[in-house]
């Protein structure tokens, strides 16, 4: 683990100290971080770092602090800079980038930046080494309440079974068994069993309390989600296939989506809480910024364009990719084109 130094200014270096102290007590594998900022004090701050890494005896790593991978995007960067100071680019005026130094950097520039500190460049290069994580490494630990002493591959196929005969009360059609038996087989291969029993027990409760709920997307591809009840039709009538919901050569857990009716999905997430605890349960979300409006909007206001102009851009998103001449559709929509803030844009 890597403490990054950023001294405060108000910040006395004995409580600094102390705090540090406090941090390698319950993180003893730890290394302090030279990382320049470029703004003329690298040298003086160098120095400080490796006086205070050697107080708390722990060892210098090396670090570019980059912020971009390449020295043209300096420019995005400091229109980000202004979104999140929400100002326009010619009031960013100290929080712009000095320079386009905090970049991704290759072997021998970092030998120059770090010139007296080789030793430094050595233990970050022993880190990176160091990390051979791969994400292929997780694994799923679902809950084993709902199999106790049977298997969940048994207790699967029995709930499947059962909920064949309440889907098909005349009898289930030959086809049927077939991929039903396709079906299972793959999700015990690939050990899947135990996910499948986690949302049927979450659709379980929900249906136990009259709460709406509805299993879509590739859900609807697998007779198995059908029979548990989780989607509520069957996907034989219909042309998708089981593979694209469940896949051997993809080797990833499927993808079930099930919506719960908007007022009482709490309801849900407390029954969750409370019988895996909440150390086992985690709630998250998906928020998707900047697409191409949004982005649009934003820029434009640090850029300094007026609401109205930005208005005008964005009922012409969808010409601009089109052939012709920008100038002849800014022109046309009745803005400059030679306008040095339309240009900057």
């Amino acid at each position: 683990m890597a403490l990054i130094l950023h001294l405060p200014k108000k910040m006395e270096e004995n409580v600094w100290i102390k705090l540090s102290k406090k941090i390698i007590d319950q993180f003893p594998d730890i290394s302090l971080i030279l990382s320049p900022l470029y703004d003329g004090q690298d040298f003086n701050r160098f120095v400080k770092t490796a006086h205070l890494a050697k107080i708390l005896n722990i060892p210098l790593l090396a670090s570019a602090y980059p912020i971009m991978h390449h020295s043209k995007r300096r420019r995005i960067v400091d229109v980000l800079s202004a979104i999140r100071n929400n100002c326009t680019i010619d009031e960013l005026g100290h929080l712009a980038e000095k320079n386009a130094e905090r970049r991704l950097k290759g072997p021998s520039e970092l030998k120059k930046n770090f010139i007296h500190y080789q030793h430094a460049l050595i233990n970050s290069n022993n880190v990176a080494e160091s990390c051979t994580f791969s994400l292929d490494e997780l694994q799923h630990q679902y809950p084993s309440e709902f199999y106790s002493s049977e298997s969940p591959d048994t207790k699967l196929t029995c709930l499947t079974y059962e909920g064949l005969n309440w889907c098909y009360p005349l009898g289930v059609p030959i086809h049927v068994k077939k991929q039903i038996n396709h079906e299972l087989a793959l999700i015990k291969k690939l050990n899947y069993s135990p996910y499948f029993l986690t949302v049927y027990d979450i659709i379980k409760f929900a249906k136990s309390k009259d709460i709406l709920c509805q299993g879509r997307g590739s859900a609807s591809n697998s007779i198995v989600c059908y029979s548990l009840g989780i989607t509520s039709v069957s996907p034989e009538i219909g042309t998708m296939v089981f593979e694209r919901f469940v896949s051997e050569a993809r080797n990833e857990p499927p993808d079930i989506d099930v919506d719960f009716e908007h007022e009482r999905r709490e309801e849900v997430f407390q029954y969750i809480y409370n019988k895996f605890g909440r150390h086992r349960t985690g709630l998250c979300a998906t928020v998707v910024h900047f697409r191409t409006k949004r982005a649009l909007r934003e820029v434009g206001k640090v850029m300094g364009l007026s609401i109205d102009i930005i208005t005008i851009l964005l009922t012409q998103l969808s010409g601009w990719r089109k052939p012709g001449s920008t100038y002849d559709r800014l022109r046309k929509v009745g803005l400059n084109p030679k306008s040095q803030t339309l240009l900057k844009t």
